[in-house]
Formats: C-alpha cells, sequence, structure tokens
C-alpha cells in the first residue's frame, strides 16, 4: 500500500506554511503602495535592517528557533556563508525589482514573473536535484515558453521584469533547498550579510540630505514593518521549500503572483491589452497543465 506524502505532519506543515508565504507576497503591493514616497533603493534597505532586529528577537525569544547556537556553528562554515551571502543578493536584487515595477506601473509584468516563476522551479528541480520531468510538465513549459516568445514577439525585446523576477526568486528557492541550514537561522544570516550594505546607503542618503525617514509619522511607522512583511514570509517560505518537493512548492505559488495580477488591474488600474492578455492566456493554459497533473499525481499518491 503506498502512503499518500501528502498525510505526513511535516509535509503538511511545509504546506501551510508556503501557503501563507504567498498569500502575503501576493497582498504586499498594498504596503509598498501605502510606502509610495519612499525610493525603492531606501525601503530595501529598511527591510533588511528591520529583518535583522525582528529575527533577533524571534531567535531570541521563541525556543523553537533554535536560538543562536546554530549561527556561531555557521560562522565556521565558509561555503555555507558563502551560499547565504549569493541568496541575500538574489533576494535583494529580487526585491529592488519588484518595488521599482510597482512605482512604475508595471505591477502586471511582475505578476506575469511570478507565474512563470513555479515553472522556473519545476525545471530547475529536473535540472539540478534530479526531479523527474513528467509529460503534462514538458509540456506546460513548452506552453509557458510560447507564452514568453509571444511577449518577445509583441514587444520586440525579453520582457527582463518577468524573466528577472521567475530566474532569480528559482534560484533562491533551489539554493536555499539545498542549504543544510535551518530556515530562520538561514534567514538572519541573510539579512546580517546584507545589513551592511543597507547601513552604508541609508548613512549616504542621510549625508546627502536625501533620507525619507523621519520626515513624517506616517512614513516612520510603517517602514519598520518593512522588516515583518519581509522576514515572516520569507521565513515560511524556506520552511516549506525544506520540506515539499521543489514541484509543490511551484504549484503553491501562483496563489501570490494571482493575488499581484488582480490589484493591478482592479485596484491598481493598470492598462491591459489584448496583446498582453494572449501571453497571460498561454502561461496561464500552461498553468492549468501543470495543475492536472499534480492532481493526478495526488490521487495516486506518488
Amino acid at each position: 500500500m503506498t502512503t499518500d506524502p501528502a498525510a505526513s505532519p511535516q509535509t503538511r506543515h511545509g504546506a501551510l506554511a508556503a501557503l501563507t508565504a504567498f498569500i502575503v507576497w501576493g497582498l504586499s503591493p498594498l504596503y509598498f503602495r501605502a510606502v509610495g514616497s519612499v525610493p525603492p533603493f531606501e525601503i530595501v534597505a529598511h527591510r533588511v535592517l528591520w529583518s535583522v532586529v525582528f529575527l533577533a528577537g524571534l531567535l531570541a525569544l521563541v525556543p523553537a528557533t533554535g536560538g543562536f547556537r546554530g549561527i556561531w556553528a555557521i560562522r565556521r562554515q565558509p561555503r555555507l556563508l558563502g551560499l547565504l551571502a549569493l541568496t541575500a543578493m538574489l533576494t535583494g536584487s529580487n526585491w529592488l525589482v519588484f518595488l521599482w515595477a510597482i512605482d512604475a506601473g508595471r505591477l502586471i509584468e511582475a505578476s506575469l514573473g511570478y507565474f512563470i516563476n513555479p515553472l522556473v522551479s519545476v525545471l530547475l528541480g529536473w535540472l539540478f536535484l534530479g526531479e523527474r520531468l513528467r509529460p503534462l510538465q514538458r509540456a506546460a513549459l513548452a506552453v509557458a515558453t510560447a507564452g514568453v516568445a509571444w511577449r518577445v514577439w509583441q514587444v520586440g525585446s525579453a520582457p527582463w521584469i518577468p524573466l528577472f523576477l521567475a530566474g532569480t526568486f528559482g534560484v533562491y528557492g533551489l539554493l536555499r533547498k539545498r542549504a543544510p541550514v535551518e530556515a530562520i537561522g538561514g534567514l538572519f544570516i541573510e539579512t546580517v550579510v546584507t545589513a551592511p550594505l543597507a547601513i552604508a546607503w541609508l548613512a549616504w542618503l542621510t549625508h546627502s540630505g536625501q533620507l525619507v525617514f523621519g520626515s513624517s509619522l506616517y512614513i516612520d511607522t510603517l517602514l519598520p514593518l518593512a522588516g515583518v512583511l519581509t522576514a515572516v514570509p520569507l521565513a515560511l517560505f524556506a520552511v516549506g521549500a525544506k520540506r515539499l518537493p521543489l514541484a509543490t512548492v511551484g504549484f503553491l505559488q501562483f496563489i501570490a503572483p494571482s493575488l499581484n495580477f488582480m490589484l493591478a488591474v482592479l485596484v491598481f488600474r493598470e492598462p491591459f491589452d489584448s496583446g498582453q492578455l494572449i501571453g497571460f492566456v498561454l502561461i496561464w493554459v500552461a498553468l492549468a497543465i501543470y495543475s492536472v497533473d499534480m492532481a493526478r499525481v495526488a490521487r495516486r499518491g506518488t
């Protein structure tokens, strides 16, 4: 008798963690629009610094995180530190482009990147983790490629925003899945590694008189929340990535871009023409094929 992997507590906890992370990410443009008067580079710097504060408190106060003992052990592993520095750069650049897209009124394009991302995760799992690529998954990748090719033909150049977002986040998920480090501890090190850059940037803004933080109570109240909105979903995503197959993580990722897309069209009123619609329809068809495949696998319990 085959045991359904979805029945294990570890899998259920991983699925809940990843699901929550993607809902938070899906609704995050509402927060970033609320702090839209702050330049993207400054928001990213605040995200890093307030994440350090929030995660340090979490490690100190919540025994389940393992505390700081594991952090000291990682200090003596230069290869692991280098890997976490790389993942920190991937998330930092991903954040920056995503914030810029929101500020520039191009959230629809950003959402396309996160629609593509699950299929990128499947491809990376096949290339680097030896995860089997089933026939329907190959078909989904082919249709998604057609959708991207349509956008290239339509605009005359590669859609760099969605490709960059899908690529950086897909590689981040791959590297964090392979990193032998707990979710919270690894995320804390990622933020600590990038903290000097964030401090230097904020110091330069202060010196040049361009720092927005401190200009109003409204902004000063909202910006520290960037740490919570950054650390919590990333930590939950890391938990999900460690406990679930990469393909399952990719399936749950549909939630965030769906929410982004609805916000862009229904709330932010970004223009959405027929050419864009054709590209999205191809991506959605690819995701539908992938969803059918995932449902079949779940029913078989394999």
